[in-house]
């Protein structure tokens, strides 16, 4: 997945600039500084306390902050112009009583959209969000997944330029989360600026272009998904082969990660051993693959906060 020439210039994003929050004697935000693109999805990933929904509820206006700037396409985030973000918080926050549709047209009324406008984006988006067929259930009859979704289109309906979403994919099943994902792709490659948290962090890697990994009021590490995984990318490599390679524990330069007969991962120490690896792999037998091996975002989110 790329949007890399939906990436707007420098000006055009929201920027958080050394955000410092303190609760009594507690720092819980230290010069917290990272920026959101528009076009891009980013990631913001951190244990339970680290920080992350104090962020996000500065960036609304919720919370003040000690000292720092947060600034949307230049300019200081000021509370008019706060109507352009759409938030989904990690607490559900819907009318139970209300039917689906009902709900989130009279949200949509609340931004400003005309009677005619707010009905048709609602049903769009809740369709969009697979829950055409319960726009006349009561919020409350919905399962919490079902729920869940009826919360992302809140925060969708008046098509936000920013949106910020606290645990989107919180008690999604697979398809659910197929069906957001692809919703939210769809919003940043018409321009969105999109900042989401969770810990799925399989799905965090899957839809990211950028990522935040935040621990302890820190910002310990924030850019792009790839460039993220590149430089923490060790030299290990996957090889399967029809041969057995027994014989890569006796190769000087080598560590067998993994072995299971003709299939093994391994962690050279310099390129020329790699190449080694592979004639004599070749020698030993058909090789079917050498490949690079790549981190997983939990692999690198442990090394980074550990």
């Amino acid at each position: 997945m790329s949007r890399a020439a939906a990436t707007p210039n420098v000006g055009n994003m929201l920027k958080l600039s050394e955000i410092t929050k303190r609760f009594g004697d507690r720092h819980v935000l230290d010069e917290v500084s990272f920026d959101v693109p528009h076009g891009r999805l980013t990631g913001f990933v951190g244990a339970n306390g680290a920080g992350k929904t104090t962020t996000m509820r500065i960036v609304l206006g919720l919370l003040n902050h000690d000292s720092g700037c947060v600034s949307l396409d230049g300019k200081p985030l000021s509370f008019d112009e706060r109507h352009r973000i759409g938030y989904m918080p990690e607490e559900r926050g819907l009318y139970p009583k209300m039917k689906v549709l009902e709900q989130i047209t009279y949200l949509a009324r609340l931004r400003g959209l005309s009677k005619r406008e707010a009905r048709e984006r609602s049903a769009d988006v809740l369709g969009q969000l697979g829950l055409d067929e319960r726009l006349d259930d009561r919020i409350e009859a919905l399962s919490l997944g079902n729920q869940q979704r009826a919360q992302i289109a809140a925060a969708l309906v008046h098509d936000p330029q920013l949106l910020i979403l606290d645990e989107p994919f919180s008690g999604l099943d697979p398809v659910a989360v197929d069906t957001v994902v692809r919703v939210l792709e769809a919003r940043a490659q018409a321009g969105a600026a999109v900042l989401f948290s969770s810990h799925q962090l399989d799905v965090v890697e899957r839809l990211c272009d950028d990522l935040v990994i935040i621990a302890d009021g820190f910002v310990r590490a924030h850019g792009p998904r790839e460039s993220m995984r590149d430089e923490h990318a060790s030299l290990r490599y996957e090889l399967i082969t029809s041969g057995d390679t027994g014989w890569l524990r006796q190769v000087h330069g080598v560590t067998v990660v993994e072995f299971d007969g003709g299939h093994a991962i391994v962690e050279v120490d310099g390129v020329e051993t790699a190449q080694y690896v592979l004639r004599r792999a070749v020698e030993e037998g058909n090789v079917a693959s050498f490949a690079p091996q790549f981190p997983s975002l939990a692999q690198i989110f442990k090394e980074i906060v550990s």
